[in-house]
């Protein structure tokens, strides 16, 4: 487990030519089906894409690595060769931030997943949510949440520590390798009893 965690990082560039069979991409979404749910409501619902014309859909949709200014998202051949598109089932009433928990947990899963088997991605909160509703014919009784973009990662992400400006920002260098500050443990755990 903590292998997979620290390999699941946020992949924004993929080769295309691994595609993910939709069996692959059923089997990570039935993981997400069986995470927890805030009062068991289980108010999400998916859409499933791994076929080329699909993603060509969604793909303009979603915006990529807000604190990368200079850069529009993956160019042709590094796309993303799957989404899972997570949706709130409106009629399922529960609380908004449960919603959301379940959400993350949801995402959490896919992502395992698909680590897992040699895939990443990335959960994509700035989506045009009002396109994504048109193109994909999404009824009004769903609210789109979130875009999750899979496929086989081709860039290198490191983790490193927090600089001593405090910079939370992730950024590239040079060679194109992706770093993602990181708190020490020491700053997450606020007490250890026993």
């Amino acid at each position: 487990m903590n292998e997979l965690a620290q390999k699941n990082r946020s992949y924004r560039r993929f080769d295309e030519t691994r595609p993910i069979t939709m069996a692959q991409l059923r089997q990570w979404t039935s993981n997400a089906c069986y995470s927890a749910s805030a009062m068991n409501a289980q108010p999400l619902r998916y859409i499933l894409a791994a076929d080329l014309p699909t993603n060509q859909q969604i793909f303009p949709l979603l915006k990529w690595a807000g604190y990368i200014r200079d850069w529009d998202g993956p160019e042709a051949g590094e796309r993303p060769t799957a989404y899972v598109v997570v949706l709130h089932d409106t009629e399922v009433k529960v609380k908004p931030e449960f919603v959301w928990c379940d959400m993350g947990l949801a995402c959490q899963n896919v992502l395992l997943s698909a680590i897992e088997e040699g895939y990443g991605g990335c959960i994509v909160a700035s989506v045009n949510r009002d396109e994504l509703r048109a193109k994909l014919a999404i009824d009004s009784r769903y609210e789109p949440l979130v875009v999750v973009a899979l496929g086989a990662p081709v860039e290198d992400v490191r983790i490193v520590d927090i600089p001593s400006d405090g910079s939370i920002k992730y950024y590239r260098d040079d060679a194109g390798t992706h770093y993602v500050p990181k708190r020490s443990m020491d700053e997450f755990i606020l007490a250890a009893h026993g």
